[in-house]
């Protein structure tokens, strides 16, 4: 049978070239995928119907967020549940390697792999995960075995047939404007995006649907649509912040665990962000090992809620909040404890 794809079309040559200034971990352009227009690099031409056609089994469990929505905590919590709380195994080996990220090759540009195989050519280790975070990701869950943890920022019309297999899948959400801040800095921090702009113009692009993964609004109303579906769990990162052992349990339900108040109070302490923050086999230590993500900055910054007031102008942020408002009317989805956001970075 001959595998699909989404059908897609190049962004504008003028856009490509004005972008490709400010990302300079792409050196090609990029794509807009499937009729809501999802924008990925240019290497989906050659990987997308490996990831539209991947076969989901239906012991897999998914971990789905637009980026920087808590995805890594929410992670390392579903992994723990999973594996009656296997603390020992999470402490010694990398949670990109128990739940890898499954689509990240697409931003592995040809060229950039190769400056990192040259600067890290000292170190056959090094290059070989250099390598091996730039082979295609189905590639990699294909030959994993069952049961299968899997990482995915793709929205759930761009990984068919998820749901219908049996398979668990827990999407987090998070407030737009903090999830923005951070995806900002995250942008500046790993050398596959690169930007080098400032925020404003970061945010630019962002409400205008021109970064990775984006249209944001329709990747979340994709998932929160499906809220009530038996194999679909849908939180927001600000209920984990407000009432952590709440959600635990709820996602320790959802996955048909049953644990202690004790237990749940040792997984809570565990995932504390001072002292996640501070865990290499969460942090993508090995990443900043070989150069991909700049020492300067933390892949798990603060952790917290209302960053975004810091970067925010007030002229900025009445153009954000009309945007906002736009996308959630006729719509029930909110975002919990809005008005509880606190004036720190995350």
């Amino acid at each position: 049978m001959t595998e699909q794809i989404p059908k897609y079309e190049f962004l504008s040559e003028e856009k490509t070239n004005e972008m490709l200034k400010l990302f300079k971990g792409e050196r090609t352009g990029w794509v807009m995928v499937s009729p809501k227009r999802y924008i990925f690099p240019l290497r989906f031409i050659e990987q997308g119907a490996g990831f539209y056609n991947i076969k989901a089994r239906s012991d897999d469990t998914w971990v789905m967020s637009y980026p920087r929505s808590g995805t890594t905590w929410t992670q390392e919590l579903v992994w723990l549940l999973s594996n009656n709380l296997n603390f020992d195994l999470a402490k010694s080996r990398l949670l990109n390697e128990r739940f890898p990220f499954l689509e990240f090759s697409l931003f592995n540009h040809a060229e950039v792999t190769l400056e990192f195989l040259s600067e890290n050519q000292d170190d056959k280790a090094k290059q070989q995960f250099c390598k091996d975070i730039a082979k295609p990701g189905y590639e990699v869950v294909n030959a994993m075995p069952s049961p299968r943890f899997i990482k995915t920022h793709f929205p759930l019309s761009m990984l068919p047939g998820l749901l219908d297999v049996g398979c668990k899948v827990i999407y987090v959400a998070r407030y737009v404007k903090d999830v923005a801040v951070s995806w900002f800095y995250l942008n500046k921090t790993i050398r596959t995006q690169g930007y080098i702009g400032d925020f404003a113009t970061f945010w630019d692009y962002f409400q205008n649907d021109l970064t990775a993964y984006s249209p944001y609004w329709s990747h979340l109303k994709e998932a929160y649509a499906l809220k009530d579906h038996p194999n679909l769990l849908f939180i927001f990162y600000e209920e984990m912040q407000h009432d952590f052992p709440k959600v635990i349990k709820k996602v320790a339900k959802f996955l048909n665990k049953t644990y202690s108040d004790e237990e749940i109070c040792k997984i809570s302490d565990y995932l504390d962000i001072k002292n996640f923050r501070n865990n290499e086999m969460v942090n993508y230590s090995e990443f900043r090992a070989c150069g991909i993500i700049k020492p300067e900055h933390p892949f798990v910054r603060k952790g917290g809620s209302g960053g975004w007031k810091n970067f925010f102008t007030p002229e900025l942020n009445a153009k954000a909040d009309k945007w906002i408002e736009e996308n959630l009317k006729d719509t029930d989805l909110h975002f919990p404890f809005f008005n509880n956001h606190i004036n720190n970075n995350n």
